[in-house]
Parts: structure tokens; sequence; C-alpha cells
């Protein structure tokens, strides 16, 4: 496609990323290859030291990787970006290309489960502090500021909260300290179709793209973007020297062929997410829902203004005790008791058993995770047959 033209959204999601495609096919070739040959010795070792340009090990870069790298970080308003084997691949590239023993960061106090156990476990055992805060309100990080600091690392919105953190008031407090400190945020819920986070002040973002990115439930990936300089970083010594979290050529072009819908399926998803959540708020048997989309809900105003959708990611509390939660829940036919999210089918979770088992009982509270909250990821079905799913689940809770 022509780079010196502006495009869209949709164009970007097809187009985006060069290809090198001799033969013309209209999807681009799968290099399932480790590594790539030389005429010479010498450019092999020209290779190899940088002064020319090209493939050496698919540990490193793979034709099949790039487009999908070239065109996440497009979407991102990124200057480039790494793909990784999982969204705790990315995750830990972007981290580890930005500490070492003796830094700080200030990540907010509701995270993923699996991102929570290695802020809150491995990078202890590295000598790396974590200050754990609620970023919802900015101001809480000024007394964890200091010389140390050299991260601030937010989901937004929260898994599986649903709690949003303003960007641009976290990035403007902390660039302010520190213009060197490196805002990241995880926009894993939103997608870039909803959100840019590096357009708010963000310095990089990660995603898990086993979900919304891919979006079919069959390929496990992250990706990382951000500046040339960091991401050069990120994949020379973060996924090449110490996680070796590579991505496989099948599964980036899987992810190729998943993005080609990206818009599509969020605004369906967020469609039939609205539908739900307006749904749950009208029953008797629902406490309290927490979704970008309700007026209701404490962050409305930041989803206005840094989200162009709401999302399809919804929580809820039931007016009921665990055990019989999980009983009504047990009662879904066709939506799935599953981890993961962004997918075709509507998955449905409890948080506190499940993908925030990591959590002791203290930090659950503390991260505002009550034993009954249950998340649930908007599905592509129709959304009357849905509703009538929960209708009948929750139909003994009245």
């Amino acid at each position: 496609m022509n780079k010196e033209k502006k495009y869209g959204f949709a164009t970007m999601q097809i187009h985006a990323g060069n290809q090198d495609n001799s033969a013309r096919a209209l999807c681009g070739p799968i290099y399932q290859t480790s590594t790539f040959t030389f005429d010479t010795v010498q450019q092999g070792g020209a290779c190899f030291a940088g002064s020319e340009s090209g493939f050496v090990y698919s540990r490193q870069s793979n034709p099949t990787l790039n487009v999908v790298e070239e065109r996440v970080a497009a979407l991102e308003h990124a200057e480039a970006g790494i793909a990784t084997a999982s969204g705790i691949g990315a995750i830990a590239a972007a981290i580890y290309s930005s500490v070492i023993s003796g830094d700080e960061i200030i990540a907010d106090e509701t995270l993923y489960g699996c991102t929570y156990a290695m802020f809150n476990h491995g990078l202890s055992k590295l000598g790396v502090k974590v200050h754990f805060v609620d970023l919802s309100h900015p101001e809480n990080m000024k007394k964890y500021l200091s010389e140390k600091t050299k991260v601030v690392y937010f989901e937004t919105p929260c898994n599986p909260t649903l709690k949003l953190v303003d960007i641009e008031a976290v990035a403007s407090m902390a660039h302010e300290y520190n213009p060197e400190i490196r805002v990241i945020v995880d926009n894993t819920f939103c997608s870039p179709y909803i959100q840019k986070p590096l357009d708010h002040g963000a310095d990089a973002v990660v995603h898990s793209a086993t979900k919304y990115i891919n979006g079919h439930g069959d390929v496990i990936a992250g990706f990382v973007v951000g500046s040339n300089e960091f991401i050069d970083r990120c994949r020379n010594f973060g996924v090449v020297d110490m996680t070796g979290a590579v991505l496989s050529p099948f599964n980036a072009f899987l992810i190729a062929r998943g993005l080609k819908t990206l818009d599509l399926r969020m605004e369906r998803h967020s469609s039939n997410a609205l539908k739900l959540a307006q749904f749950f708020e009208a029953h008797p048997a629902v406490e309290k829902v927490y979704y970008p989309g309700l007026e209701s809900f404490e962050g409305y105003d930041i989803a206005k203004k840094q989200m162009s959708l709401p999302g399809g990611m919804i929580s809820i509390e039931l007016k009921a005790d665990k055990e019989t939660t999980a009983a009504a829940l047990n009662k879904l036919e066709l939506c799935k008791i599953a981890v993961s999210l962004g997918d075709a089918e509507t998955l449905v979770e409890h948080a506190a058993t499940m993908t925030h088992f990591t959590y002791s009982a203290e930090e659950l509270k503390n991260a505002g995770i009550s034993e009954g909250l249950v998340r649930v990821s908007a599905g592509l079905e129709n959304i009357e047959d849905i509703i009538a799913d929960f209708e009948q689940a929750f139909a003994d809770l009245i």
C-alpha cells in the first residue's frame, strides 16, 4: 500500500505491513523456517553485525511476523511493534527491557492475575520493587514517585472490575516528574479499534493478542508497540535474550487473518455488551453492573474521553453467595464457562477462583474483586439468544 497516503482503520487492518510476496498471493505466505541462508560468509557477518538488513534466525525476526508487527503498530499509531508467543510474553519482554535490579515500578492494584503474579512475586526475586496503587485516582502515585521509578504500568479497563484509568492524567503526572519514566498500558480489553493509549500520552502498549486482535480463540499471542528504540530493545533483549517468547509464523498468519475483521467484530461485541449490560442492570437478581457504556458506571466520563466504544467486557455482582452464583452459572447452555475473552463465543468466568486465583483474599479485596464477581465477554451471537440464556440461568435467583 502507498505509505504516503493516510488510510482509514479498516483499510489499515487489512493492508498495513510489508509483505514479501513474489508470488502475488492474496494472503501472504507463511515462512515456516527456523533459519535463513546467505549468499556469502561476508553477507552473513554483515547481517549479524547489523550493517546489512536481512533475516537471520526466526527467534529474532521472520517475514510472516513482520507483517502483523507492522500492522498492529500502525493501528496503535506506534513507530514499531514486536509479536510474542503470549500476552505474558509481551509484558515480560516490555518489563525486562525497562528495569534492572534496584529499580521500582508503580502499578495499578487491579491487574490480570498472571500479570499480578509476575509483578508481585517474580519481579521481587530480581530486586525490582513494585508499588501497587489505585491509579483511577492518579494522585495516589505521587508519594511513590522517586528517582528509582522507571515504569508506570496499568490496564484500562482493568481486568476484571472494568475500572478505568485516565491515561492522559497518569502519563502527564509521571512525565512531569521524570520524562524518562516509561508509561506502559495494557490495551487488551479495548483493542486499538476502541482505544489508542499512545495518543493519550503513554509510551508503550502491550496486548494479549489471544483476545480481540486475533478474535477466534485459536491462537496464543502478544504484542508490544512503541518507539523504534524501545521495540528494538524488546526484540533483541526482552525476547531474544530473556524470554525467548517467539510467536510461530503460523500463528502470525492466523492473526493477520483475524485482524481483517477487527473493526466489525468490535462493533458487534460492543453492541451486544451494551444490550446485555442493560439487561443485567434491570434484572432483580443482579446487585451491580460494571460496564463503561452505562451512565451509572463510575468511569463513564473517562470512557467517553478515551474510548470510542464501551467494549465487549462486562462484570456483574449477583444478589447471591458464592455457591449460589456458581450454581446459576452452571445452568448456562449457550454461553460457555471459560477464561480468556474476545472470542466469537460469549464466555463467562468467576474471576476470584479462575483468572485471579493468584490473589490472596486480602489482595482481592484491595483490588475491588469480590468473591461473587462474574466476568462476561459478550460474544458475536444474536443478542436475543445471549439474553435468553442468562434469563433461564438466573430464573431461580428471583
